[in-house]
């Protein structure tokens, strides 16, 4: 059952808030598809995410180091990290919640996102979401030598937590297994979370991510993801798909906010050969934003603006020639927009479409400054860039009545 947005944006703001008891569980177990988005596939990944992105969290705060996530051979997920280990019953060492109240309660500060979050379209009930929805859960966290354990099933504790023996180790483990009484199947897809860690990985530089999935009879497949040069390395990797292009060719820049509220990542490359074409990716707060919105709009306006003032200042636009319009821009360009804002306004009927003036004219701003002075670095490479451009969109001899 896919979710309406009406049905689940008041699900979670009346009967889920942020102090809620064991009674919000009941009501996610009776709506499932509201608050993991839906009862297919789909809402397993919900869930994996859910407790996986508050790691990346605490990633780019230096708390965890590494995260591993293994799709485990009897059909749970466990999610793993290095960092001190969260309590389970004493405030976090950052003052955040304990461990307890994440996974019945949630976290209330994931519902006003900051740059340095993950943007959730669950907000702040991500521990809860996966915990309500399992046929059984396991926490696990190593701390101050000592192991920890707490066993709960479909939400609700089955023990207090239980010292479980000593460990050199520090780290948080969440272990769950979606209930197959609500989901049309329990069967996560490796290739779909590989490619949002994959993404993660990429948007995120320095985030260190492992997929390990044990179901396959013939052995474990791992897969690490990690990517220092974050969106540059992104762009190379679309460009580079079949045409080899050099990473010296992928262009980028960031950008802050001028009024504190974020910073922009641009990277930019070209894919030429058959069959190929170019692609504009964009994001907010590390979530795809299908529906594109205020830093697209902005990016393809800022484009044209650049290339039109570049071409301008090197004789290379004459009055005859067409405007370079943001919907003209060079369809083998291949570029990825990354936003990480304090106050994200996603909405859509999906939730994957960012708004904002200020966000549009911020990023109009900083990518026509910005790619101009990527042209003007190399003008060898901007006025072939140019006149490339031109030649695809100046009339030719069949054109002419």
């Amino acid at each position: 059952m896919e979710r309406q947005e009406k049905g689940f944006e008041m699900a979670v703001a009346e009967r889920f808030g942020v102090g809620s008891t064991v009674e919000g569980l009941e009501v996610m177990r009776q709506r499932p598809g509201m608050f993991a988005g839906s009862t297919s596939r789909r809402g397993l990944h919900v869930m994996v995410s859910g407790i996986v992105e508050p790691a990346v969290d605490g990633s780019r705060a230096g708390r965890c180091p590494a995260i591993e996530v293994t799709l485990t051979a009897d059909g749970g997920v466990r999610v793993s990290d290095d960092g001190p280990g969260i309590p389970f019953a004493s405030p976090a060492d950052d003052g955040g919640p304990c461990l307890g109240e994440l996974l019945i309660r949630g976290d209330g500060e994931r519902d006003s996102v900051n740059r340095n979050q993950v943007w959730s379209p669950v907000g702040g009930i991500d521990f809860p979401v996966a915990n309500g929805l399992s046929s059984r859960l396991t926490a696990e966290v190593c701390r101050g030598g000592e192991r920890w354990v707490q066993e709960y099933e479909r939400g609700i504790a089955l023990t207090a937590p239980t010292l479980a023996g000593t460990t050199p180790r520090t780290g948080t483990s969440i272990t769950f297994h979606p209930d197959a009484d609500l989901f049309e199947t329990v069967d996560c897809s490796y290739p779909v979370l590989g490619e949002r860690f994959r993404e993660l990985a990429f948007l995120y530089p320095g985030l260190d991510i492992s997929l390990i999935d044990e179901r396959p009879a013939e052995g474990p497949a791992v897969q690490r993801y990690r990517f220092p040069g974050g969106v540059r390395d992104y762009a190379a990797s679309l460009s580079c798909a079949r045409s080899m292009l050099p990473h010296s060719d992928v262009t980028s820049f960031s950008v802050e906010d001028p009024d504190g509220a974020g910073v922009l990542d641009v990277a930019l490359a070209w894919r030429y050969g058959d069959d190929m074409r170019g692609r504009i990716l964009t994001y907010a707060n590390g979530r795809f934003t299908r529906e594109g919105g205020a830093h697209a709009d902005g990016f393809r306006q800022g484009m044209a603006a650049a290339v039109t003032a570049y071409g301008g200042a090197h004789g290379l636009l004459t009055a005859t020639d067409p405007e370079l319009r943001p919907d003209r821009l060079d369809p083998d360009l291949v570029a990825v927009v990354s936003v990480k804002l304090d106050r994200p306004d996603i909405n859509g009927c999906t939730r994957e479409r960012l708004a904002g003036g200020e966000v549009h004219r911020w990023v109009e701003e900083a990518v026509r400054y910005g790619f101009l002075a990527c042209l003007e670095a190399r003008p060898e490479w901007g006025d072939g860039y140019v006149e490339r451009l031109l030649a695809r969109l100046r009339p030719t001899e069949s054109d002419t009545p």
